[in-house]
């Protein structure tokens, strides 16, 4: 188990790199179409070190706020928190993730946080609805698989990486179609198509990488 989790670490550093190049690039097609190649790549890799800090400190508060979860105590739900502080025990946690509770008829659960000491679990009230306590109990333990496995850190980063990759395409595409008309007549017509095809293709790449990342995750939190 320990080979595999070290082997899976690997592999996303590896996959999380490949979105940087993929960034680098994007900043390379807009250079060309700026006029300005080394800026373009600056700005890319500006932009990549943003988003990826801002991932990292403040990834779990975007998701949280976003799936509009809020923060529960022991006296707000005594089951569920009683249940994570034991799997967490078990697990062998030094400390039991926050928990946090979504109003929302469908079943799901999720966690985040960079660090299994400041990690965070958060359910919804239809997963608390539908499940029965042995089926609730091995979905918090597979959300306490990925935090003890650092799998969130990584996803975190990963899912950043892909909205700055869709963000960064969309820009560049609708500078292709809408603007510097007179560029594109001029010369570099053939590097301005390699340009506009890798704006394109970009945010599907990136989503494949997204996935092969996720399903190497739960496969080791299950």
């Amino acid at each position: 188990m320990y080979s595999q989790i070290a082997s899976n670490k690997r592999k996303s550093l590896v996959l999380v790199g490949l979105f940087v190049l993929i960034l680098l690039a994007l900043g390379w097609a807009f250079g060309v179409y700026a006029g300005d190649i080394y800026a373009g790549l600056v700005l890319a890799a500006v932009i990549s070190l943003v988003m990826t800090l801002v991932g990292y400190f403040r990834g779990d508060k975007v998701a949280l706020a976003v799936a509009g979860a809020k923060k529960i105590e022991r006296r707000d739900n005594e089951t569920l928190y009683r249940l994570v502080e034991n799997l967490a025990i078990a697990e062998g946690m030094k400390t039991t993730p926050t928990i946090y509770l979504i109003d929302d008829p469908a079943p799901n659960a999720f966690a985040a946080g960079r660090k299994p000491e400041k990690s965070v679990i958060a359910v919804t009230t239809g997963l608390l609805s539908t499940l029965e306590k042995s089926e609730l109990e091995g979905v918090l333990a597979h959300e306490l698989g990925h935090i003890k496995n650092l799998d969130i850190r990584y996803m975190t980063l990963v899912v950043v990486l892909v909205g700055t990759i869709i963000l960064v395409s969309d820009i560049l595409t609708r500078s292709f179609f809408f603007g510097g008309r007179g560029r594109r007549e001029g010369g570099g017509g053939a590097i301005l198509v390699v340009g506009l095809v890798l704006a394109i293709l970009s945010p599907l790449i990136a989503e494949l990488i997204k996935l092969a990342v996720s399903r190497q995750r739960e496969y080791l939190a299950d």
